[in-house]
């Protein structure tokens, strides 16, 4: 399902095409399984055949998620399997869904340059609402994305105040340099991502770096520095979005990559970042020595009574849940906590910007809950979803999942459907794989109460919602 298409996102073209815009999301799936089915290739053939193309592994499942239009798929992959295809003696050469540009970036020759192609980006409106800008890429790569934004974010305001706002911001933006306007796309996807589910996000993020790598060719001194630390931050980025997606090698060859960028842009900060954050992915794919260790290693890289410091420990506290090892988790788990209130930290850092005493006691319950104790977890995830920003609404719908999940463990099955219902609705909104795993979870521990009516109505939901395949 297209995310974006059936969101309550506006798209606002720039171009001054009203009205009617391709569903791309429909017609890059079409197309990956025509591909396939040219090169009379299964799932685990084609994804070992992209996996040469593109450099990074891409998953056999998430090949077929793709094709049934659950996820919609990354450009680079979409362009990867159109040339494959092309090379079957006697294939009719299809037009390219994507421009060449989304993978190689612009060349001097390049259509988009010319004038021809656009990207559509998201951008967050006056009011908050997130709006979807369709820009030609020549703009976008002279760093008009700003000007260009703003023009969109006027029209779509109501009244007066937002086209008089627009026109006084638009002269400073019309003066930024790409390095800002990427800087800025980043935070809108950010944005976009927390709104709508990771699918709609990770085509910009790819077709991103790719364009960073080329800019990078030309540029010298801090510019290029600038643009490394940017390709670095894009890469993390994308890591979490595939960790989003449940696709977890290509979650851990972006965090690598993110990790090799940020030691070459000898920006240490950054680094340890990426390092709690794969321990956090190690503790996703339930490999507790993993995330003791990788978390334990952000930890040491990490200033003392800094928000890094907490966060690494937040991460190792789940690992040894994983483990088994109950004191070293409650321990590391308090030690986040008591930190989390008691900060001296950098206020201008952009790293773990979310990290507060609600997200360490979202984590705690879900240490409870690997250690067994289920009922605890439930009224731990209770107290910390109250308190968590609203525009956090897929995380909010991970954490009411697990919630559900505790109830279910308790042995709760009213609450543990009360509560996955709302995560439901969420998930049907965002196809967050997070989301859908823990529900698929749910699904399982209320097996026994099967002949109760609220849980059979629940089961009927989640069949309807999500992929038969994760209901299990």
């Amino acid at each position: 399902m297209n995310s974006l298409a059936n969101s309550d996102a506006t798209v606002v073209s720039l171009a001054g095409r009203r009205g009617y815009r391709p569903d791309w999301a429909s017609m890059a799936s079409a197309r990956l399984g025509s591909a396939r089915e040219k090169l009379r290739m299964d799932h685990d053939a084609f994804a070992a055949c992209l996996s040469d193309a593109l450099g990074y592994p891409v998953e056999a499942y998430c090949l077929e998620r793709w094709e049934r239009g659950l996820v919609v798929p990354p450009a680079d992959v979409c362009m990867a399997a159109d040339h494959a295809a092309q090379a079957v003696p006697g294939a009719a050469r299809a037009a390219p869904l994507f421009p060449a540009s989304e993978l190689a970036g612009p060349g001097p020759d390049d259509a988009a340059m010319r004038g021809g192609d656009e990207i559509v980006l998201p951008c967050r409106t006056l009011e908050g609402r997130i709006i979807w800008v369709s820009i030609a890429r020549r703009t976008f790569l002279s760093g008009g994305l700003g000007a260009a934004a703003l023009a969109a974010i006027a029209a779509a305001a109501p009244g007066p105040s937002g086209a008089t706002v627009a026109t006084l911001r638009t002269a400073a933006v019309e003066e930024m340099n790409p390095i800002e306007t990427l800087r800025q796309l980043r935070r809108a996807l950010i944005d976009a991502d927390n709104l709508l589910g990771a699918g709609s996000v990770l085509p910009v993020v790819h077709g991103q770096i790719q364009v960073i790598r080329q800019l990078r060719v030309d540029r010298r001194g801090t510019d290029r520095q600038a643009l490394l630390t940017l390709q670095a931050q894009y890469a993390e980025f994308a890591g979490w979005l595939h960790q989003d997606a449940r696709d977890f090698q290509a979650a851990g060859y972006w965090l690598d990559r993110a990790l090799e960028w940020s030691h070459a842009a000898a920006d240490r900060e950054m680094a340890t970042y990426v390092m709690a954050r794969k321990g956090q992915l190690a503790g996703d794919m339930r490999d507790g020595t993993s995330a003791i260790d990788l978390a334990g290693a952000a930890g040491g890289m990490a200033r003392k009574a800094s928000r890094l410091k907490a966060t690494a420990a937040t991460y190792g506290a789940h690992g040894y849940a994983l483990a088994g090892q109950r004191t070293a988790c409650l321990r590391a788990i308090d030690g986040a906590r008591e930190l989390a209130g008691r900060l001296d930290d950098n206020p201008g850092s952009p790293w773990a910007t979310w990290l507060d005493g609600a997200y360490v006691d979202v984590q705690r319950g879900r240490c409870l809950s690997a250690l067994g104790d289920h009922a605890e977890a439930a009224t731990v995830f209770q107290r910390a979803i109250r308190d968590l920003p609203p525009a956090f609404r897929r995380d909010r719908g991970v954490y009411l999942a697990r919630e559900a999940l505790a109830h279910a463990g308790a042995r709760e099955p009213e609450q543990a459907v009360a509560v996955g219902m709302q995560a439901l609705a969420i998930a049907h909104d965002t196809q967050s794989g997070r989301v859908i795993d823990e529900l698929a979870q749910v699904g399982v521990g209320l097996a026994s109460w099967a002949t109760l009516p609220a849980v059979a109505d629940f089961q009927d939901a989640l069949t309807s919602v999500l992929p038969t395949e994760r209901t299990g």
